[in-house]
């Protein structure tokens, strides 16, 4: 087990509930999620991660303005996203927005990439998803040749063609954006990780954890035939974190289930059945229970899988304020602190 182990905190900004169960709207929940990352900030986590989503029931379409707002309010948390749709999106303006934040939070951003496992943007953007594949691997080229800084040549399929150009605002000089790869479970995005020398975060979302043990043999395999140095690996799953055992189980019941059954309509699945409901949360993906729960079954994945950074998906599917606040301070205060304890790593 590695001795530096990181925490963090994602959240796609699931759309809140007020505590009498009324549903905030988008404006009330981003104000929320800032709220939530100064509360994460004072209590001395890592990482503050947004998703980008197109859909009703997210209120973040646009991470790093939100992140903005966010490097105002706090001091040392990292912000980042989780994920970065980069396929849909132009690298040149994703690399002008983080360079931007760069400035505003002090260089404390982290842009964690993906290929989209919610393809909503494609359409909305006017990509067509015949072309999943070839859209990130061009695009995520190119974000490596903006990170080089200076003047920019580039000529592509799927993007325009640079001659000679920088792009503004330019990086402070030996300063970069941290970069992560977020992999969902394909062999090929581990390879491309460790061809592009970039970190890797796996996201596991259903099943045992374990089952993800042949992607991270496949990485150091791969990094040791490909001559690249070996990052920290990392991954993100969903959780609720409460005091009362039952109270937590009943609340991911009502709000994660609810939240895979509509991501399941598009996605062809089957309707969440409480035996699997119960499943995740005893053997797999789910970290739902009482501090000292979460943080056994998470002090035991990490070591199987080798993992030295993990960040908890908070506020699956909305759930009231308190809940989502008190599974933070939770994590933050009885979770990380004892998971350091078993797995014996720095703080």
């Amino acid at each position: 087990m590695p001795a530096k182990l990181q925490f963090g905190l994602d959240t796609f900004g699931d759309l809140a509930f007020q505590e009498d169960g009324t549903a905030m709207s988008a404006d009330a929940t981003l104000r929320q999620v800032v709220h939530e990352a100064q509360l994460a900030d004072e209590l001395g986590l890592r990482m503050f991660a947004l998703g980008e989503h197109h859909r009703p029931e997210f209120a973040i379409s646009s991470p790093e303005i939100v992140l903005g707002a966010i490097a105002m309010v706090t001091k040392q948390i990292k912000l980042g996203t989780a994920v970065t749709v980069l396929s849909s999106d132009d690298p040149v303006r994703v690399f002008e927005r983080f360079s931007t934040l760069h400035g505003l939070s002090h260089g404390r951003e982290e842009i964690m990439l993906g290929r989209g496992s919610f393809t909503e943007s494609f359409p909305l953007y006017g990509y067509d998803l015949q072309n999943y594949d070839e859209l990130f691997t061009e695009k995520i080229a190119l974000w490596q040749k903006l990170l080089a800084g200076g003047k920019l040549n580039w000529s592509g399929k799927f993007t325009q063609k640079l001659t000679n150009t920088t792009v503004y605002p330019q990086l402070p000089k030996g300063e970069t954006i941290a970069t992560s790869l977020a992999v969902g479970g394909s062999p090929e995005s581990i390879i491309r990780a460790v061809y592009y020398d970039i970190p890797v975060v796996i996201a596991i979302i259903g099943g045992e954890p374990t089952r993800f043990r042949p992607y991270v043999d496949l990485y150091h395999k791969a990094a040791q035939q490909l001559k690249k140095p070996e990052h920290p690996l990392g991954m993100q799953a969903h959780g609720i974190i409460l005091d009362d055992e039952a109270e937590a189980r009943s609340v991911g019941w009502q709000y994660i289930r609810a939240e895979m059954d509509r991501i399941g309509i598009d996605r062809g699945w089957a309707p969440m059945t409480r035996d699997r409901f119960e499943f995740e949360i005893d053997k797999g993906a789910y970290y739902v229970g009482t501090p000292e729960q979460v943080a056994q079954k998470l002090a035991k994945n990490m070591k199987a899988l080798d993992m030295s950074r993990f960040d908890l998906v908070y506020g699956t599917g909305g759930q009231l304020i308190h809940q989502r606040e008190e599974t933070i301070r939770n994590y933050a205060t009885k979770v990380v602190p004892r998971v350091r304890e078993l797995l014996g790593g720095e703080a």
